[in-house]
C-alpha cells in the first residue's frame, strides 16, 4: 500500500499522455500560425509591384469554402456525440466532416489556380504573394493532414480497431480538426476581411 493511500490522501489520476501530447502539439502549432499571421500583417501593403489583395482575392468563393469548413466543426462534434451515445450515425457524420474538408481544399485549389494563372501571383511575385501563399498554404496543408486523419480513423473504426464509445483517436482527431477550423477563422479575418 502506498504511503499516500495509507494516510488517506487522495491521489489524482494522471492525465492521458496522448491527450497531453496533442495539447502540447496544438500549442506549438498556435505559436507557428501566430508567427505567420503576424508576418502577413507586418508586410501587408508593402508590395511595390504586382497585384494587391483587393485586386485578386475573391471573397464570395472564400466565404463559401469557409462555411464548409466551419460546418465541419459541427459535423465532427455530431460524430463524437453519436459515438458516445452509441446511437449510430458516427460514420455518417465523420465522413461528412472529411467531405467538407475536401470541398474546402478544392475551393482553395481553385482560388490558387486563379491567382497564379489569371493574375500572375506566385510566391515570388511580391511580398503579398509570399506571405499569402505561405499562410494559406500551411493552413491548407494542415487541413489535408486533418482529412487524412479523419479518413484513417474512419477506416480503423469500420474495421473494429477502435472499440468503445470514446476512443482516444477520435477525440484527438476532433481536437485537431477544431483547431484547424479555429485557425481558419483568424486567417480568414486577417486575409479576407482586414487585409482586403
Amino acid at each position: 500500500m502506498s504511503e499516500a493511500v495509507a494516510v488517506g490522501l487522495a491521489v489524482e489520476p494522471r492525465p492521458d499522455p496522448r491527450k497531453v501530447g496533442m495539447l502540447a502539439f496544438l500549442a506549438s502549432e498556435a505559436a507557428f500560425f501566430s508567427t505567420l499571421v503576424v508576418g502577413y500583417v507586418v508586410y501587408l501593403g508593402k508590395s511595390i509591384t504586382g497585384p494587391t489583395p483587393p485586386e485578386v482575392l475573391s471573397r464570395p468563393l472564400v466565404v463559401g469554402t469557409t462555411v464548409c469548413l466551419l460546418t465541419s466543426s459541427y459535423t465532427v462534434h455530431r460524430a463524437e456525440r453519436a459515438l458516445r451515445a452509441g446511437a449510430g450515425g458516427f460514420a455518417h457524420w465523420w465522413a461528412a466532416t472529411a467531405a467538407l474538408g475536401v470541398v474546402f481544399l478544392a475551393g482553395t485549389a481553385y482560388e490558387w489556380y486563379s491567382l497564379i494563372a489569371v493574375h500572375g501571383l506566385t510566391l515570388g511575385t511580391n511580398l503579398f504573394g509570399t506571405t499569402f501563399f505561405t499562410l494559406v498554404g500551411f493552413h491548407a496543408a494542415h487541413v489535408t493532414i486533418g482529412v487524412v486523419m479523419l479518413l484513417t480513423v474512419l477506416g480503423l473504426w469500420r474495421r473494429g480497431h477502435l472499440p468503445g464509445r470514446e476512443p482516444v483517436a477520435v477525440t484527438l482527431t476532433a481536437w485537431y480538426w477544431h483547431f484547424v477550423d479555429g485557425v481558419w477563422v483568424v486567417v480568414f479575418t486577417v486575409v479576407y476581411v482586414v487585409g482586403r
